[in-house]
């Protein structure tokens, strides 16, 4: 006797995609009209509807008051269990990046987003387990594009970005990938804005063995760290804290090679 097969989980930022999608048919608006008037691309409305991307609470108080559904969807996102609220983090790094005043970065295993090429970002994708599939990588690596675009600002922000040196020794897609990300790299350190130092593998005392993070501030001067592993991140927002992390990402800032020492380790690994 064939043994009946499990129907397929849905995910908690499916239903609630699914719920907005029906919200907004309601309003007999289309995707692209909805979009125009919450000020976003069209591409991120379609991605919250389909669950890819999670819908954050003043967004979805944005969306209420554009589709007049009393509330149903702050709602919705504040009920959700706090394992499923973590998730929507990662996009709240994103939504305090696009108006952030300074953005502090250390990193550990990878270039970060807001450096990498297009090429780079695919290679990354490509090399997750499970795989993301074609479709997915896609859109993922336009939306990381899209995210670099703070750097186009009529102000953009204070960039600063620590990277271990392993992670320029990774050949991530490819020794011509990495070629190409690294002339990207030099490229970032030339604004006036934006610098980058280099943590040399050798280097002990090293205030940076716990892990990766971002520092961020907002226009209202508030202070924010971005913490990340696997799958799991999640937003810092208490003062001591944070503060905590600043004096750590200090520290580091003095244990790394000076900005000059690390253009010309940058060109010695292009061979310049």
């Amino acid at each position: 006797m064939p043994v009946a097969k499990k129907p397929k989980k849905v995910g908690s930022w499916q239903a609630v995609g699914a719920v907005l999608a029906h919200c907004r048919k309601q309003a007999r608006l289309t995707q692209e009209q909805l979009a125009e008037l919450a000020n976003l691309h069209v591409d991120t409305v379609a991605s919250i509807e389909q669950g890819r991307l999670a819908l954050q609470p003043d967004r979805a108080e944005q969306f209420d008051e554009l589709l007049g559904t009393g509330g149903v969807l702050a709602v919705l996102v504040a009920k959700l269990p706090v394992r499923e609220r973590i998730v929507q983090f990662a996009q709240g790094l994103v939504d305090h990046e696009q108006e952030a005043v300074c953005i502090l970065s250390y990193q550990t295993q990878m270039v970060p987003g807001l450096l990498q090429t297009k090429e780079y970002c695919l290679a990354a994708f490509d090399s997750r387990y499970p795989a993301l599939g074609s479709e997915t990588a896609e859109q993922w690596v336009n939306a990381r594009m899209e995210r670099q675009l703070i750097w186009q600002r009529d102000r953009p922000p204070v960039g600063h970005f620590v990277l271990e040196e392993s992670i320029l020794r990774r050949q991530v897609g490819g020794p011509e990938v990495m070629r190409e990300q690294i002339r990207q790299i030099l490229e970032y350190t030339e604004p006036i804005h934006m610098s980058v130092q280099i943590m040399p593998m050798d280097r002990m005392p090293h205030a940076g063995l716990a892990g990766p993070m971002t520092l961020l501030e907002t226009p209202e001067h508030e202070r924010l760290v971005y913490l990340e592993v696997q799958r799991a991140s999640f937003l810092v927002e208490d003062p001591d804290e944070v503060s905590d992390y600043h004096l750590k990402y200090g520290m580091l800032r003095s244990q790394a090679l000076s900005t000059t020492e690390s253009i010309r380790l940058l060109k010695e690994l292009l061979g310049d």
